[in-house]
C-alpha cells in the first residue's frame, strides 16, 4: 500500500492530498530511508512522521483498503511520540 494512502486511511492525516504533501516535503520515514508518496508501506515496518515540532514513530500492524473510524487505530502502534521544546 502506498505510504499516503497508509496514512489517509489510518487517519494519522486526514486528507490524502495533504500525506503526499508531507511525504514529498521529506517528513516521512519508512525503516530510517525518506518515503515519497509513492513510496510502499508493509506489515511490520517503522514509520517516523514530522509534524511541526511533534514526531511520531509507529509500527504497522495491519493494511485495510477501508476502515471505520474506531478500527483505524488497529492499523499501528505508537513506538515514540516526542515533542521538540
Amino acid at each position: 500500500m502506498r505510504i499516503d494512502k497508509f496514512l489517509k486511511i489510518s487517519r494519522l492525516i486526514k486528507r490524502r492530498s495533504v500525506a503526499k504533501e508531507v511525504a514529498d516535503k521529506g517528513r516521512v520515514q519508512v525503516n530510517g530511508n525518506l518515503a515519497k508518496s509513492s513510496s510502499n508501506v508493509q506489515i511490520g515496518d517503522i514509520v517516523k512522521i514530522q509534524f511541526g515540532n511533534r514526531t511520531i514513530e509507529l509500527k504497522v500492524n495491519a493494511l485495510h483498503e477501508s476502515t471505520k473510524k474506531e478500527d483505524a487505530q488497529e492499523m499501528y502502534e505508537i513506538v515514540s511520540d516526542e515533542r521538540k521544546i
